[in-house]
């Protein structure tokens, strides 16, 4: 891998997380092994501009991350979005991270293929590769291409194998990921029906969500 032996590599894998579940939790592993990252930090959004808001509180979304990263080497939380009085933008996130790395350390953003579709309705999203690297998180089911906007910007700024990522950040790899077909909006769902979502998420986020009977009724 192209980096120094001082440098440190962090990856930011943002969300709602409500709930944090499994296959958020397996991508995060396989990306942090595959790229021998230092840590990876799941940042929970509080307001995020592109979805709707988010079932339980800030709070509660918060702790069940805390809880399902609590045995991990690897993966950390992050809880800057939520201490923000505005909407969750990436570029802000970014921003505030690299202002805390030394210059040669490597950012790496994650990211889902849906979600790096549409990239170009992001706020400032032509300057997130200022600040990072990002990694799209590609399951062999992705069968969309990418909208034209963004064509122009793979083909002069991909590299056909992640560990070849160079430098702080200004790349763009694709990553294959084991396809876990687990969806935070199925776990609300079985929850509101009062079904279970047993090894659907880590049983500690199992037991806090029966504790603070969070999704139940829920629609």
């Amino acid at each position: 891998m192209s980096t120094t032996s001082q440098s440190r590599r962090i990856g930011l894998l943002g969300g709602t997380f409500d709930p944090v579940h499994i296959g958020h939790l397996r991508s995060a592993v396989e990306v942090a092994e595959a790229l021998e990252l230092d840590e990876l930090r799941l940042i929970p959004s509080a307001r995020p501009p592109h979805r709707a808001t988010p079932q339980v509180s800030a709070q509660q979304r918060l702790d069940m991350v805390e809880l399902a990263v609590a045995n991990s080497p690897v993966l950390r939380v992050d809880d800057r979005e939520l201490l923000r009085e505005r909407p969750s933008y990436t570029i802000d996130t970014l921003e505030s991270v690299r202002g805390e790395l030394a210059a040669e350390d490597q950012l790496f953003l994650l990211l889902g293929w849906d979600a790096f579709c549409g990239l170009p309705s992001w706020h400032r999203w032509e300057e997130l590769l200022q600040h990072c690297h990002i990694l799209v998180l590609q399951r062999p089911d992705a069968d969309t291409d990418a909208p034209e906007a963004l064509r122009d910007l793979l083909a002069a700024r991909s590299v056909g194998d992640p560990q070849a990522l160079s430098g702080p950040g200004g790349q763009i790899a694709f990553i294959w990921q084991t396809p876990l077909a687990v969806s935070a909006t199925q776990i609300r769902t079985l929850l509101a029906e009062g079904k279970s979502a047993r090894f659907l998420v880590p049983d500690t986020v199992l037991a806090y969500i029966n504790n603070h009977g969070l999704y139940r009724g829920m629609k």
